[in-house]
């Protein structure tokens, strides 16, 4: 797997060009590394500021599960879109679908939360993957899901 270091780096830029998202959804912060139509390994780094800890929970602040599995989903889509070098093609992944979610642990401000995602199946238009979310090696999510790519809807 390669490390996403140094010119390579998948730094807040990079994403920025391969994913729609902005703030306040957008829940990436770095590739770590990246394994082209395989594998990728993000990290979000969860900060007190965060919009959902204002009322989630007030005085016992934990980041939804639901939350994990969209920057779960936000990677996917990165490893998606850079494997079939679409960055900057304004095609979108689009959630289908998502099976067997588990949520194992609390994730609470301060932590980085590794994104582990890979590819499970690929179709020409929709795939599956296999997600884990954890810290400090402990799994906090984890699901299976499926995504298309596909042009923005148009108006």
């Amino acid at each position: 797997m390669s490390e996403a270091t140094g010119a390579g780096a998948y730094d807040i830029q990079r994403i920025l060009k391969a994913l729609p998202h902005r703030y306040p959804l957008l829940l990436v912060d770095r590739v770590r590394s990246i394994e082209l139509g395989e594998r990728i390994h993000a990290v979000k780094a969860v900060s007190f500021n965060e919009d959902f800890f204002q009322g989630h929970f007030p005085g016992a602040p934990i980041m939804p599960g639901v939350l994990q599995i969209e920057a779960l989903a936000q990677a996917a889509a990165i490893l998606g879109i850079e494997t079939l070098e679409l960055a900057g093609t304004g095609k979108l992944v689009f959630f289908m679908g998502i099976d067997g979610a588990k949520f194992r642990s609390p994730v609470t401000p301060g932590c980085l939360l590794d994104l582990e995602v890979e590819f499970l199946q690929k179709r020409s238009r929709v795939y599956k993957f296999k997600g884990r979310a954890s810290v400090d090696g402990k799994t906090t999510t984890e699901c299976e899901f499926t995504a298309m790519i596909a042009d923005p809807p148009s108006d």
